[in-house]
Order: structure tokens, then sequence, then C-alpha cells
């Protein structure tokens, strides 16, 4: 093992995290996650190793980083992007189609909020991935009951609804959308919502609230009164989640 390797290794610490090995050239060749970095990275140049393909892969090591994280569920989802990002060539057991899912909203026009296992790079945000598929649709059932949000797959740009081509689905008369395809639904109004679920998606709940207690008193203000009580009852709704839930969005730091 070369020296400046074995000194790299000593800095290394015992916490949870993601490592990746480079070769020569500077490209990633390894992505692996461990509940003790510094015993996992050192186990690669220790111990004996009679794995053929785990052999090629130390010899090609030039460099180690590291990524520090809270938990080890932290450690597995970092782990899951960076080889479906980079690709590493000495990672084929984990390439494959089985990714966890992610909460889409969509770049279009009143964009879409979905599930999916593909990130596409078309300027979409992408909030996950999610280990537990059953928060992830806690989280999905959060959002269709507070927002009257979309889910027809129409072109809503200005110039498609201008052109009064589209008729109201069984979604609008059930009250689950306001109709931005025949003009009924304003973008401002639309973007509010979104920016309330970007919070929600990213763990700021209380921010949320606390913004939509504020819009509710401004309704009753103007006397809104129904308006103000349809947003009483998304508060209602969010404090009911929020006081069962916790939505933690983990901070991780680049360590080299």
């Amino acid at each position: 093992m070369f020296d400046h390797l074995k000194d790299k290794i000593k800095t290394i610490p015992h916490n949870p995290g993601v490592y990746q090995y480079y070769d020569k050239s500077g490209k990633i060749i390894y992505v692996g996650k461990a509940k003790n970095l510094k015993k996992r990275v050192a186990s690669y140049f220790t111990k004996s190793q009679d794995n053929g393909k785990t052999l090629m892969l130390i010899k090609r090591i030039q460099d180690i980083k590291y990524l520090v994280v809270d938990t080890e569920m932290d450690a597995l989802l970092l782990e899951n992007n960076l080889i479906k990002k980079y690709q590493p060539k000495y990672n084929i057991q984990l390439k494959d189609d089985k990714t966890y899912p992610w909460i889409v909203i969509k770049n279009e026009a009143f964009p879409r909020i979905f599930k999916t296992r593909r990130v596409i790079k078309d300027g979409s945000k992408y909030f996950g991935p999610y280990a537990s598929v059953k928060m992830l649709y806690t989280l999905m059932d959060l959002i269709k009951e507070v927002y009257p949000l979309r889910t027809c797959n129409l072109n809503l740009s200005p110039e498609a609804i201008e052109k009064k081509q589209y008729k109201v689905c069984l979604e609008y008369h059930i009250g689950n959308c306001k109709g931005p395809c025949i003009g009924e639904e304003s973008v401002e109004n639309y973007e509010r919502y979104l920016d309330e679920i970007r919070n929600i998606l990213k763990g700021n709940v209380s921010t949320v609230i606390s913004a939509l207690k504020n819009w509710m008193n401004e309704l009753a203000t103007d006397l809104k009164f129904e308006e103000a009580q349809d947003i009483k009852e998304k508060i209602r709704l969010l404090e009911g989640y929020y006081s069962k839930s916790a939505i933690v969005s983990p901070t991780i730091m680049l360590m080299s």
C-alpha cells in the first residue's frame, strides 16, 4: 500500500459515512458505505483479500475521500446516490435498476408532484431518496389532502390554456384540482402551494404552519371567512402530521 494512503487512513474518523476510491486519473472507481469509516477502509489494506476483483480494485486506488454523515441510514442513501451518479467501475453488483424512490416537482407549467425512481436532468426538483416507502406515501398523501394540485399530463403553457381546448376532469369536480387547464387557477396561487410543499419536503413543516396562520388571519380580516376556514383545515392537517412525524434533511460534509 502506498504510504500516502496509510497516512490518509490514519486521519479517517470512526463515524458512519461513505468512502470513495479514486484512480490515478482522478476518477471515482468505487463507492462504499460504512458504520465505522476508519475500520472499513483500513480493512481493504490490512486483511488478506481472496477476491480477484477486490485485489484489482486495491491496486488501482490512488486516493481516498470520504463523507461523514449522522446515521447508517444516511450513509445508505448517500451511497446509493453516488453510485447512481458516477457509476463507479467496481460497483458492478450495485449497477442495476433497483434504487430508492424520490418525490419530484416536475419542471413544467403548473408542476405535477409525483413519486419516481428515475432522476432526469430536466430542471425538475427531486427530494429524497426515501429508504422508507411508507414515509414517502405519507408525504404524498398529505400533499394531496392539503393542496389542490393537478395530476394530468396536459401541456398547460399560457398559449395552450389561451386556446381553451381543454375540459375539466373528475379531479376538478371533486375539488382536488382548481382547473388551471381552463384558467381558473393563477400561477401565483399555484406557486404559493409549491413553496409550502418544498418547505414540507425539506422538513420545515412549522414554517409552513406559521405562514398559513398569517394568511388565514389576513383572509379573516378581509372578511373572506370561507377561504379562511379552508386554510384553517390545512393547518389542522399539517399540525396533525407534524405531531406524529419528523422529516430530517441531514447535512452532509465532504471530507478529503
